[in-house]
């Protein structure tokens, strides 16, 4: 099982977006210096929380301060862009980086009902066809000519490039026959809502087809972790965010608070147990602990990479998690 990285440059309170950010280039040196296999960066738009409005960018950035560890989008959220711009923004990164570069999309908008129209000039969002708008995507990629007019005459540059690996995101298994038929890998969101299943998984792997971004298929699961040496230091510090995930059940998205101010908040005896609930999407435990059960769930559903997102509020927090995983699993 290979271990990787999802990070969405959290701005978390008493920080600044910055720190997130030079916070992402720390975390992707160490993560290839313990044997990580990848890095994405995730796309949020319309908030505070998250730095990471432009994964494409951070992943250039990155990847001229590394030299071994894939980098990428998970994922860029393809509503908002063109074909054509993903794929010669993805191809440039390629030719920058070739052989380490990943090209991750999504169907979610990265943001709410504000930040879709804002990022669509107010106009109607561009929701509908997505699918066949990855597909398109993949053909520019490939150096191929789509079959509509507006491509005939306008390739994809820079041409003749290594192509990045292609993946497809999903939280609920809607898309993993879609990237089976592509040919692409398929990345399941466990973290968002706890619902991964052998279905899903089989469903893509059935599905199967060999492309020129994959020969065989290709599965990764994303998981939130909190460890520590001790149970007890784990829980501590993972009262942030399991309040922050308890804000959002509410409508809520706040920077997350420091251990001290999250123990001090009052919960009732509903949010117990909505946090007892939401354990399910959050790993809280002593390295040992997180280690098995990914095994466990890496042998149950067949799946070829543990992918951590780990949100803290001290970077040296985030840091620990991630040294203490390569620890037990790398």
């Amino acid at each position: 099982m290979r271990l990787s990285i999802l990070d969405q440059a959290p701005v978390t309170s008493g920080h600044t977006s910055e720190h997130a950010l030079t916070s992402a280039v720390e975390l992707a040196q160490l993560g290839e210096a313990l044997g990580y296999h990848r890095m994405w960066m995730a796309e949020h738009h319309g908030g505070m929380s998250f730095a990471s409005s432009a994964p494409e960018v951070v992943s250039a950035y990155i990847a001229a301060k590394t030299e071994r560890i894939r980098l990428g989008s998970g994922g860029i959220m393809m509503m908002h862009y063109s074909p054509l711009k993903m794929a010669e923004v993805f191809k440039t990164l390629s030719a920058l980086a070739p052989g380490r570069i990943d090209f991750g999309v999504g169907r979610a908008p990265g943001g709410d009902a504000n930040a879709i129209y804002a990022m669509s000039q107010g106009q109607k969002p561009m929701m509908d066809g997505l699918y066949e708008k990855l597909a398109t995507t993949l053909q520019l990629i490939n150096d191929e000519t789509p079959e509509e007019r507006w491509y005939k005459h306008t390739p994809a540059a820079p041409t003749g490039v290594t192509r990045p690996e292609a993946w497809l995101l999903g939280s609920s298994g809607n898309s993993a026959v879609q990237a089976g038929r592509m040919g692409v890998g398929y990345s399941f969101a466990q973290f968002f809502n706890g619902e991964l299943s052998t279905e899903a998984l089989d469903a893509y792997r059935h599905n199967f087809r060999p492309s020129a971004f994959m020969e065989k298929p290709d599965i990764n699961v994303t998981y939130l972790v909190t460890t520590a040496e001790t149970e007890e230091e784990a829980e501590y510090l993972a009262r942030p965010s399991d309040l922050s995930r308890l804000f959002l059940m509410r409508g809520q998205l706040r920077q997350l608070m420091s251990p001290e101010a999250a123990h001090e908040y009052p919960l009732t005896e509903v949010d117990k147990i909505h946090i007892a609930n939401n354990r399910a999407i959050h790993l809280v435990g002593t390295p040992k602990q997180i280690a098995t059960q990914l095994q466990e769930e890496s042998a149950r559903y067949g799946f070829d990479e543990a992918m951590i997102c780990s949100i803290q509020h001290q970077q040296s927090d985030r840091l620990n998690v991630y040294r203490l995983l390569a620890n037990e699993l790398l």
